[in-house]
């Protein structure tokens, strides 16, 4: 069926569009192009494949837009590359090649018009088209836009026109060499490579027409002088296509407002000339009250239409429908941190980093819709397009419509070298520039990922910015430095990391604080559901290395310190039965790390944290690294830690010194607020002498301090004690009381290895029977712990000789000593420097009072008139991260009532979750399911989840999906708690 798309849809009745400008799609998903494709070293005959009815059986359905691998993949030629090993075994020399793309269009199908153009939005890596035999021109590099006429060459006689396109793959090495491209597609620590280096055509391919004047990237401009006016103009450029001069009119409909615009203009023979529209000559373009696009929770992202036509004696020649937002970006420095502010309002910002869309270019279209409405609902207001991966403009189209800022960044990697083509890379710049500046959503153009771009390109990338963006959002050279505090880590760390002592990135230029960290982030293994989609069943249990290593858990993804994640999952909730358990532990793991992270820099808020990204915020690839909800939109631990973390007005607890602060990160404020801080044994009891409450005004965009809880220190006997080391002084290290400073994301570091020591003066003789040794590395093939009363003589009261592990938790004889060493005897191998985040030491006999061993702290945030704001809840246990007296917690008992109803397209699930047991309902996963099978509803968008009833409570969960997604089958709404 023929499919044609107005490219002016939205103009009122009384404008008529003629076929003058029309577009139709030649995509392969609804188009009327059907794609085929073949390697160019198999296409024996080149200029005969150029004909109408050539025999291309044996060429393979192609996937347009996408890569060459992904339709073999489709064609099922190549098995599922996201299952086990797969994406390793696939031959990368039958991909890494150049193919020839082709496909034969009925000049009927194609609308008439005056002038007819072959548009491609990219090629990867460059591109050579053809029509009907004739070489129309060339694409290169992934963001060169190509617009072929093709009047002359359309054939009228009943054959079909034949466009091929001959693509050529990236040559590695691909950083930066290559670029413009997809960086991470020759592998990364987070995807595998990509056989071909995701060669394609990778954008949008379309035939459209026009009159003889065309209408050129057309550029909208706002300022925002106040929040009662906003000022919009124009520049566009027109094109005449004809030997004559013209002269005509070019019209603007702004909406909402019906803010009607003409000017007239002359454009001689073959010429492309300017046009602008300005409020100095048109008023109206000032507009009183305008409906501002904000960033998500500061306010709605309001959007306008510009519908221009250009008319030439008395024709529609061309016609474009520009959408865009009216805001105004502004930045500033506080003491050499970065601030953003929109529309003169400060914006914190919460975001993460997107590595890539989908590892084989497979997010399409309206999935674009569903990864961004995600991120809006874990209260996210910022994406960072890292490396420029993502070049799709429904990308952008959805962070304009949910209020996501970009954070877009160009296509280097901190390597030192230029890319070959120079001239290729710029041209890129440019056009990514002109055909992305009118979304409101972009906020910050970046040079390059941890590096500085070479010389000439910095500069030139700063005056692309400067000229063709107007200057209107800051180009910075650097992901990580220059008024930004670093990049990473990438591991996990327990909260109290996140509140004390500048959590500390990687940079050489890198702010000591929290300031603006672009990456930071920690491993997220997936629910059990997921875990089975990409795992092969003889992998499960016990957990293949090898297999995990393929999906980025192990040596190739070594920034995420998988075997850290593994040991502090173990220590917190105890050793795991089998995989299901495993990954029902770790979510506990995800939930807490990934809150923190954020509670951490809103704790600082305008006192040096000013924002902080996550690395990464969705997955392109089934793995257990950096993400919150997973490849296959399963929402985990991760995600639901983010959003609780990230509401727009948020009442969170500081591990590290006991505050509870009302976070508000919006520009309402709050009088007469009131905090309520109660703290529950494991049996759901109040322990009323640590409760506390207050009543505060709660400040717009800022955080308030509305009371401190009087918990006792965790009984660690070590923490703030003073430390001696043998040696000390690593770049990126602590001194010795790192290792008393009770927070397991600071480390000492000796020099060497084999004879280096650290130990605690404790002030005085001390009993203790508990020793936990948390490790930087596994350094130590053997290590010693010994005691003294006098630090000269020492005795020894644990023998490591089976090395050190992540955590190592040693139980002893109680022993009584001043002083605690730990020496290493023998290093795994020579070079590797002894390190340890830290040394703790416990009396088992010693107990707070009123405490259980893991205990709950649940916050609660109303306005004045006792509605609820927020409320929050933790776990807290009296020796560091040691929930594993959960498992004694009485087994839950759950009453789940679910109501549904269908709403247009969407069906909304309603299920009550009631606590009919005695004691605590804790972490209660709420999943939709197929009712006949069993199996996990996705992809789906909830409002809760992983909360905590105590005996009585109740609690009610949204759940909102596709209602095509069930077909003939029924929901089933399943709610499990930790204590099943």
């Amino acid at each position: 069926m023929k499919r044609i798309v107005l490219i002016a849809a939205m103009l009122s009745a009384a404008f008529r569009l003629p076929a003058a400008v029309e577009r139709t799609s030649l995509d392969s998903d609804g188009g009327v192009a059907g794609w085929r494709l073949l390697p160019q070293d198999e296409v024996r005959d080149a200029r005969a494949m150029m004909e109408a009815g050539y025999d291309v059986s044996e060429w393979i359905p192609a996937v347009v837009p996408g890569a060459v691998f992904t339709s073999y993949v489709e064609a099922g030629i190549e098995p599922d590359p996201n299952f086990g090993d797969n994406a390793y075994r696939a031959d990368r020399k039958k991909y890494d090649r150049n193919f020839w793309y082709r496909t034969e269009l009925a000049t009927e199908e194609l609308p008439a018009g005056g002038h007819c153009w072959l548009c491609f939005e990219g090629a990867n890596r460059r591109a050579e088209v053809y029509f009907n035999g004739e070489r129309l021109g060339g694409l290169d590099g992934f963001m060169d836009r190509g617009r072929f006429e093709v009047t002359e060459l359309l054939r009228r006689d009943g054959r079909k026109n034949v466009l091929a396109v001959l693509v050529r793959a990236p040559k590695t090495p691909i950083a930066n060499h290559a670029s413009p491209t997809y960086i991470s597609s020759a592998g990364w620590d987070w995807m595998p490579y990509v056989p071909g280096l995701l060669n394609g055509i990778t954008d949008d391919v379309w035939f459209e027409t026009s009159g003889g004047v065309s209408i050129v990237d057309p550029w909208i401009r706002t300022k925002v002088p106040s929040k009662g006016e906003g000022i919009v103009s124009l520049e566009t450029e027109l094109c005449n296509h004809s030997d004559e001069t013209v002269q005509g009119v070019l019209r603007g409909v702004i909406r909402p407002g019906e803010i009607v615009f003409e000017k007239p203009f002359r454009i001689d023979a073959g010429q492309q000339r300017a046009v602008g529209v300005h409020p100095r000559e048109f008023p109206q373009l000032k507009i009183a009250d305008p409906a501002l696009w904000w960033p998500n929770g500061y306010g709605d992202p309001n959007l306008y239409t510009c519908e221009l036509t250009c008319e030439v004696g008395g024709e529609v020649s061309d016609r474009r429908t520009v959408t865009f937002g009216i805001r105004e970006y502004s930045y500033d420095f506080a003491e050499g941190v970065f601030r953003l502010s929109v529309n003169g309002e400060r914006i914190f910002c919460k975001g993460g980093n997107w590595g890539m869309s989908e590892w084989l270019l497979r997010c399409r279209g309206g999935e674009y819709d569903l990864k961004v409405r995600l991120h809006r609902e874990m209260n996210y207001n910022m994406i960072r397009n890292w490396i420029g991966s993502t070049t799709d403009e429904e990308f952008y189209e959805a962070c304009d419509r949910y209020g996501i800022m970009v954070w877009d960044d160009f296509w280097l990697n901190s390597h030192p070298n230029l890319p070959d083509d120079l001239f290729a890379f710029n041209r890129n710049a440019v056009e990514k520039i002109k055909r992305l500046r009118n979304h409101p959503s972009i906020a910050v153009w970046c040079g390059d990922n941890e590096g500085v771009p070479l010389a000439p390109l910095n500069e030139w990338l700063r005056e692309d910015v400067r000229t063709f963006d107007g200057g209107d959002r800051w180009y910075q050279p650097i992901s990580r430095e220059y008024g930004f505090s670093g990049s990473g880590p990438w591991t996990n760390a327990h909260p109290i990391w996140y509140f004390t002592a500048y959590p500390s990135g990687f940079g050489e230029h890198k702010l000591d604080g929290w300031g603006f960290r672009t990456e930071i982030g920690t491993a997220v293994f997936t629910n059990y559901e997921s875990y089975r989609k990409f795992m092969p069943d003889p992998d499960r249990w016990p957990m293949s290395q090898e297999m995990l290593d393929k999906h980025f858990f192990g040596r190739s993804s070594f920034n995420s310190r998988p075997d850290r994640y593994f040991a502090t999952v173990e220590y917190n909730y105890g050793k795991a039965s089998g995989t299901e358990d495993f990954c029902r532990k770790a979510q506990l793991l995800n939930i807490e790390a990934n809150k923190a992270m954020y509670e951490g820099w809103q704790h600082h808020m305008w006192n040096d944290a000013t924002g902080v990204l996550t690395w990464m915020s969705q997955s392109a690839y089934p793995s257990f690294v950096w993400q919150t909800y997973d490849y296959y939109y399963d929402l985990n631990g991760a995600y639901w830690g983010v959003r609780k973390a990230c509401e727009p007005v948020h009442v969170q607890w500081s591990y590290a010194d006991n505050t509870v602060k009302a976070v508000n990160a919006t520009l309402r404020g709050y009088e007469g607020a009131h905090v309520t801080a109660t703290v529950y044994d494991m049996e759901g009891r109040e322990v009323k002498r640590y409760s506390r409450e207050a009543t505060l005004t709660v400040h717009p965009n800022s955080a308030v301090e509305a009371l401190r809880l009087p918990l006792p220190a965790d009984g660690n006997l070590a923490r703030g004690k003073r430390a001696v080391c043998s040696s000390s002084g690593v770049t990126d290290y602590h001194a010795a009381e790192a290792v008393t400073d009770g927070n397991t994301g600071s480390a000492w570091s000796a020099t060497g290895g084999e004879g280096e020591w650290v130990y605690v003066d404790l002030g005085a003789p001390t009993r203790f029977s508990t020793i936990v040794l948390s490790w930087e590395s596994e350094v130590a093939a053997r290590y010693d712990v010994l005691v003294s009363d006098d630090a000269e003589t020492w005795r020894t009261v644990h023998v490591g000789d089976k090395g050190s592990s992540p955590i190592d938790e040693i139980t002893i004889e109680p022993v009584t000593a001043r002083y605690v060493k730990v020496l290493d005897v023998k290093s795994w191998q020579p070079g590797r420097k002894m390190a340890l985040y830290e040394i703790e030491l416990y009396d088992t006999e010693a107990e707070p009072a009123g405490l259980s061993p893991v205990h709950f702290i649940r916050l609660r945030l109303t306005d004045a008139a006792g509605k609820l704001l927020s409320e929050n809840f933790y776990w807290r246990s009296n020796r560091l991260g040691d929930y594993r007296a959960l498992d004694g917690l009485e087994p839950a008992r759950l009453d789940v009532r679910s109501k549904e109803e269908t709403v247009g397209a969407k069906r909304i699930v309603r299920t009550t979750v009631t606590n009919r047991g005695r004691g605590v309902a804790f972490a209660v996963r709420v999943m939709p399911t197929y009712a006949s099978t069993g199996e996990q509803l996705l992809p789906a968008v909830m409002d809760d989840n992983y909360f905590t009833l105590l005996p009585g409570e109740r609690r009610t969960v949204t759940t909102e999906f596709d209602a095509a997604l069930l077909g003939e089958d029924a929901c089933r709404v399943i709610a499990r708690p930790y204590n099943d």
